[in-house]
């Protein structure tokens, strides 16, 4: 199977090169403040169909945080594909997306927060220039909304 690049393709290596990032999620209980990380992310392509980024950042309850994520285009179901492990979670999380302008959702199916039963969850990441891009983590609440959960700001190193 010979596939060559395609425009879908040619934003994920937009997401290539070494990063920065900060970030903060929401609170692990009630009236506890969001807790902070910074960290760093290096992304890779993998020939020119795949970026493969490895990120390593503190964590809020100290150590450090180790992470995978792969990201594609699958032109056989016109979509946006991927997967994410970090060393802190044994879900092997299942990226399946699309582009909506500048920003690309990635839909996925994990454990609930209580650790009992499934939740859907989206990430999505926008740049806001070529030098600087946002990731936010939301969860799919009872009612029904998107239920923002974690933001990273990642900034290239120059």
């Amino acid at each position: 199977m010979d596939a060559g690049p395609q425009k879908e393709h040619r934003w994920l290596d937009r997401l290539v090169g070494d990063w920065t990032f900060e970030g903060e999620c929401a609170a692990m209980g009630p009236g506890q403040p969001p807790m902070k990380y910074v960290g760093v992310e290096t992304v890779r392509s993998l020939g020119g169909l795949w970026t493969v980024g490895e990120g390593e950042n503190e964590m809020p309850e100290g150590g450090v945080g180790k992470s995978v994520m792969t990201l594609g285009y699958d032109p056989a179901s016109r979509c946006y594909v991927g997967t994410f492990i970090a060393s802190m979670m044994t879900h092997l999380w299942i990226y399946n997306g699309s582009l909506e302008g500048d920003v690309l959702e990635l839909d996925a199916e994990g454990p609930g927060f209580t650790g009992e039963g499934a939740r859907k969850y989206r990430d999505s990441i926008e740049f806001t220039d070529d030098d600087h891009r946002t990731l936010k983590s939301h969860a799919l609440g009872d009612d029904g909304a998107w239920q923002l959960f974690m933001t990273a700001r990642y900034t290239r190193k120059k």
